[in-house]
């Protein structure tokens, strides 16, 4: 038999309907957001190359490897978005399991990355170099990396159709479940967030405040979307209804991420440096003047400026003697 494709799709097969159904709107909706957020987000990333040389502080420039790695994540969640649109199979069950996960992971290391180099740099203390940043991001990340490699591996072992054939419910509890350490990594941003708003220097306070909105948003959002994966489409019998749950909690979080954080502080990227950004004793962040030259000083230009000085602090107060008194003593003189 087969299927009759709905208004508005072609000849095309049945897992792809919903990318074209006119009759569910919710899923050309959803793909619309996610393509223009692929689009901003493309955009962003040219930018980012473009103002690199644009950037004259080192403490901002070495924020720019977070902001590439966070805008990779970010696009990779509006490409996701697409597999939960798509009808679950064999190849689309495994994509959504690992990918989810690992690009959250990288979204919320990046996040916690920079809240704790602004920690630093509010107390004036002098921040982390970039190598140090990427080693915090993909540390933070690959821990989520290891979890959904063991769960894909122990679940394929076990047998590849107990994993593809698991009922809906069984898989959302999965699905959860392997998000623990990105609710962790959530929750600990936000913690860490919150420490950004100590310390005297308040324009780093701004970037501080661009994570807390973010991270304050997303968890939002997550508890939204767990609630109902879990427990509200089962009381309200809306069992398909998981997938449009899950797309839209990633094209909204996605959303969020480019106009709450990753936005503004490309605009305030470029943006002059005020007096109040740094300590006025700060070696790390300010320019450095000439140095000392090496080798040995002139000692006899030395000698002479000692003479003349001395000349002159005997001479200065003969000024003021009036000019008669050395008449008879100059006359004595041919």
């Amino acid at each position: 038999m087969t299927t009759q494709p709905p208004r508005g799709c072609g000849s095309i097969h049945a897992d792809y309907f919903l990318l074209c159904d006119m009759d569910q709107a919710w899923g050309i909706v959803l793909e619309s957001l996610a393509a223009a957020g692929v689009l901003v987000t493309v955009f962003l990333i040219c930018s980012l190359f473009f103002l690199i040389c644009k950037v004259q502080d080192n403490s901002k420039r070495h924020m720019i490897s977070i902001y590439f790695f966070f805008l990779l994540g970010t696009l990779g969640i509006f490409g996701i978005t697409f597999a939960f649109i798509i009808r679950s199979n064999d190849r689309i069950r495994p994509t959504r399991f690992f990918l989810f996960g690992v690009l959250f992971a990288l979204c919320f290391s990046c996040l916690l990355t920079h809240a704790s180099n602004l920690i630093r740099l509010v107390r004036g203390k002098k921040p982390f170099s970039w190598p140090v940043l990427l080693l915090l991001i993909v540390s933070f990340a690959l821990v989520q990396v290891v979890i959904n490699i063991e769960y894909l591996v122990t679940m394929l072992v076990k047998g590849r159709n107990t994993f593809l054939n698991m009922g809906s419910e069984e898989a959302n509890k999965d699905f959860v479940m392997l998000l623990i350490y990105v609710l962790f990594l959530m929750a600990l941003t936000f913690l860490v967030s919150i420490f950004t708003f100590c310390g005297p220097y308040k324009s780093w306070k701004r970037h501080g405040a661009h994570i807390f909105v973010t991270v304050l948003f997303s968890i939002a959002i997550w508890v939204v979307w767990i609630t109902m994966l879990t427990r509200g489409n089962q009381s309200l019998g809306k069992t398909n209804w998981d997938d449009p749950v899950v797309a839209i909690a990633l094209v909204s979080n996605g959303w969020i991420f480019l106009i709450m954080y990753i936005i503004p502080e490309i605009c305030f990227l470029t943006a002059p440096l005020k007096l109040g950004d740094y300590p006025p004793e700060n070696d790390f962040c300010q320019p450095t003047f000439i140095k000392q030259a090496t080798g040995v000083d002139n000692h006899a230009y030395t000698q002479d400026e000692i003479v003349i000085f001395c000349c002159l602090l005997v001479m200065r107060p003969l000024q003021v003697i009036p000019r008669r008194f050395f008449l008879p003593v100059l006359t004595l003189f041919p």
